[in-house]
């Protein structure tokens, strides 16, 4: 098949895919529901509230509940005839979310926020669909994006996508963190490391005292991604640039090590969670009258005690492991392929492949002058680790930027004290800068559509449509699915998190009572697992995920090619993670 015929071809999709999205955004009516979760809230004052929101104290105004604007319209939505509720679905009210307090039988106060959501009921999942269609389709990731945002705006009736949509999702603080770290900090870091030789003169001294093949270059991998526990995205940048050159030297293909890049990312840091992973998430677990899960201390233990039930995580590092050592029981076939061309020929790519790489990053740009040393590379990495470690000990997150910017200056003071010269500073970074563009703008366009995709209710819909009464046993593995799914179509765990859990804990603790479980904290502590377990699983098999982005870019596989070869593997560690929880359930809850 010609590539002029694939692209005529990919540009109708496209066509039909926006048309299709105009018709739906113009045709269908959003559907409104109120999510309710109950939270603990801490009186400040006589009359001010607040509560813990993302780790922090939030401040909030807590109204009765037969004053909620929110009820009193949606009481009046839910029993309007079809005229009137198109009406009442043009006036919705401005506020997204209010705090009421409700005053129980035994004279208990418990506050809940309740929030208002919309969704297209199916069509929410269209934009995420159009993007992973194009991405698979068209086996460009940019095109791939930009299609399912336009698709999801047009759907919301944002019709100007610069102003309303790209500019608004620019202007973030998110976002801009972003280009922050990857453009500036991270491009930089890379740039003077390339300009220093630094990435080489470690490649150099890891090849002349333990790597000796395509083994021992990928267990350099492996190691790499269990010491970078801080979170996916730090992990996959730093471990792919770092062993790229070592690995190609010894013909490891880019699919083989974007594999173990991508599997000891995400999932190591949920297990070795000594970051910002647990403050996170503890904020979304609060259940009302489940002593366990009552303070944020508690939450916290819980997260921890649901560490060994993460089996998911658990399998993918090991599967990793034992690829790195070449003794892997199953592979599928097209990573198969991808190590018999590698070590047969010493083509790193699949014939016609397109890597999502830089040359830039690979180049050697050492001026002649310059004697590299491994210690360009390990003194700045060390400063890096200890910035991280030391603001999670002490602030209880890591300062992931500072850490970056500390790593670079400290690049920088050791060429400048070693006779570089600042000019030949100023261009390591701007050269390393120019490499990590691609990779920067695809960030932003995947955070653009995670944005739309949360506007148009697809995670919503989703935990709506399956997150119904169920047996016990079947609920973690239900659980699983939502999440996979929703993560898959969304590229992100986190944001996965923040629509599951608050819905999840619930239901868990909701369907231990009424089934009359002799052991609910066990049992909620497998449906924790299986929503941590089925995010990060979705999230790392997803063509639009930043760390499934960022393993490609940084190993310089074809993005396809890493989604494809990666996901047999990791289904295969998802599905046995669904036995266990389900025999655990069923043998011990």
């Amino acid at each position: 098949m010609s590539k002029s015929f694939l692209q005529k071809k990919s540009f109708w999709i496209t066509l039909l895919a926006i048309l299709i999205s105009l018709l739906v955004g113009n045709f269908i009516s959003p559907t409104y529901v109120l999510e309710r979760n109950t939270i603990d809230v801490q009186k400040v004052s006589e009359d001010s509230f607040a509560y813990i929101y993302r780790g922090e104290l939030k401040p909030i105004d807590v109204v009765q509940a037969q004053d909620s604007q929110l009820i009193s319209w949606q009481s009046q939505y839910k029993t309007a005839p079809p005229a009137e509720k198109i009406e009442l679905a043009l006036n919705v009210p401005s506020m997204e979310e209010e705090f009421i307090q409700l005053e129980e039988s035994d004279s208990q106060i418990r506050f809940q926020r309740i929030h208002l959501q919309k969704h297209f009921g199916i069509w929410s999942l269209y934009p995420a669909f159009v993007a992973i269609l194009l991405c698979w389709f068209v086996k460009e990731p940019m095109t791939a994006l930009f299609g399912g945002i336009i698709a999801g705006a047009f759907i919301l009736g944002k019709y100007n996508i610069t102003e309303d949509v790209l500019l608004e999702s620019m202007m973030s603080k998110s976002t801009a963190g972003v280009l922050l770290l990857y453009l500036w900090l991270l491009g930089g870091l890379l740039g003077v490391w390339a300009k220093t030789g630094a990435a080489q003169a470690f490649a150099e001294f890891m090849a002349t005292h333990f790597v000796r093949g395509p083994r021992s270059a990928k267990l350099v991998a492996w190691c790499l991604g269990i010491l970078f526990f801080q979170g996916g995205t730090v992990s996959t940048v730093l471990v792919g640039t770092t062993v790229k050159p070592l690995a190609d030297k010894h013909h490891v293909s880019h699919e083989e090590l974007s594999y173990v890049v991508d599997s000891t990312a995400s999932p190591i840091a949920s297990q070795l969670a000594f970051n910002a992973w647990p403050g996170y998430i503890q904020s979304f677990i609060f259940v009302g009258g489940v002593s366990f899960l009552a303070t944020e201390s508690d939450r916290i233990s819980f997260f921890f005690s649901s560490v060994p039930f993460c089996f998911y995580a658990i399998l993918a590092v090991c599967f990793t492991f034992l690829l790195s050592i070449e003794k892997s029981p199953f592979m599928g076939k097209r990573l198969k392929e991808a190590m018999e061309r590698s070590r047969s020929t010493g083509q790193l790519d699949r014939p016609g492949a397109e890597p999502l790489s830089a040359k830039e990053l690979s180049e050697d740009i050492r001026p002649t002058s310059y004697r590299s040393h491994v210690s360009d590379f390990l003194v700045p990495l060390a400063v890096l680790i200890i910035m991280a470690i030391g603001t999670f000990l002490v602030y209880g997150s890591p300062e992931v930027r500072w850490s970056f910017a500390a790593a670079l200056i400290t690049s920088i003071i050791m060429a400048m004290a070693k006779g570089m010269k600042l000019k030949d500073v100023i261009d390591g970074m701007t050269h390393g800068m120019k490499g990590v563009v691609l990779g920067s703008v695809i960030l932003v366009l995947a955070i653009t559509i995670g944005g739309i995709s949360q506007e148009t209710g697809g995670g919503a819909y989703l935990i709506e449509l399956l997150g119904s009464s169920l047996p016990y046993w079947s609920l973690p593995v239900v659980l699983q699915i939502i999440t996979i799914i929703t993560a898959f179509s969304t590229g992100t765990s986190w944001g996965t998190y923040a629509v599951a859990f608050p819905l999840a804990m619930p239901l868990a603790w909701a369907v231990a009572q009424s089934q009359g479980l002799e052991h609910p904290e066990f049992f909620m502590t497998i449906c924790f697992a299986a929503v941590m377990d089925g995010s990060v699983f979705g999230d790392q098999c997803s063509p639009i995920s930043d760390t499934t982005i960022l393993s490609s870019m940084c190993t310089g596989c074809d993005l396809m090619d890493h989604v494809k070869t990666q996901i047999p593997q990791a289904s295969l560690a998802a599905f046995l993670a669904s036995v266990l929880w389900t025999g655990s359930v069923v043998i011990f809850a």
